[in-house]
């Protein structure tokens, strides 16, 4: 089952990898303890900005148990323990569990992935479950003082930062570059007219070429007149 669950993880790290919105490192060069920067790229989130590290660790039995995921930086947040840990459906073990009310279908399942988790993760940082907070004091402020929520998510954003890696350049947008502009070619167009020219050069002659075979027919019928 280990030969299995690497090969899976190995290949999730490839696609993640080209990401922009998330940075990986394998801890100490093995594939079922990884370190992540969580980036909030997103002008309308209160996190946005962020570089929040994480980890993720997995057993040999992924993907049909779930991984387990922690901020290591604290974040005041209704769903995220003191500890870093998330209060999250999709981290939660297979099937439904009639003590919380979670369906299966809100729960971990092997098509689940690290992608779905970290997406979820984003998600959730901007829309909190306040029904059965983590951290109840946040998910009171949250719904009564977002202002001051919302500045308590700033310093969050701000203290992320001094995990960025030296080196590592934060992306402002999650959008490719533009193609470059065409520029244009004078040289191009100037021979475009010149082709214009040439045309309509023909169509003159082809009019004259007419004309002139015109006035030849008159003078034929009225000579034969005569």
């Amino acid at each position: 089952m280990s030969g299995a669950a690497k090969q899976r993880l190995m290949q999730e790290y490839k696609d993640l990898d080209k990401e922009k919105w998330a940075n990986i490192e394998l801890y100490e060069g093995g594939i079922f303890k990884w370190h992540i920067g969580l980036l909030v790229i997103n002008p309308e989130s209160a996190f946005n900005g962020g570089y929040f590290k994480a980890e993720m660790t997995f057993t040999d039995k992924y993907p049909y148990n779930p991984p387990t995921f922690k901020f290591l930086r604290p974040i005041y947040h209704p769903n995220i323990y003191p500890d870093g840990k998330l209060c999250i459906s999709i981290l939660h073990p297979p099937g439904d569990d009639e003590q919380s009310g979670e369906l299966a279908s809100e729960r971990w399942n092997p098509l689940h992935g690290v992608e779905s988790v970290l997406r979820s993760v984003l998600l959730l940082l901007d829309s909190p479950e306040i029904g059965s907070p983590a951290n109840v004091d946040a998910g009171v402020m949250y719904r009564d003082d977002r202002a001051q929520y919302n500045k308590k998510a700033m310093e969050a954003v701000e203290a992320s930062k001094q995990d960025i890696p030296e080196g590592f350049v934060m992306p402002t947008t999650l959008n490719e570059a533009p193609p470059a502009k065409v520029v244009d070619d004078d040289d191009f167009w100037a021979e475009s007219d010149a082709d214009d020219d040439f045309g309509a050069s023909d169509s003159s002659n082809e009019d004259e070429m007419d004309e002139d075979e015109d006035e030849e027919q008159e003078e034929d019928e009225e000579e034969m007149e005569q």
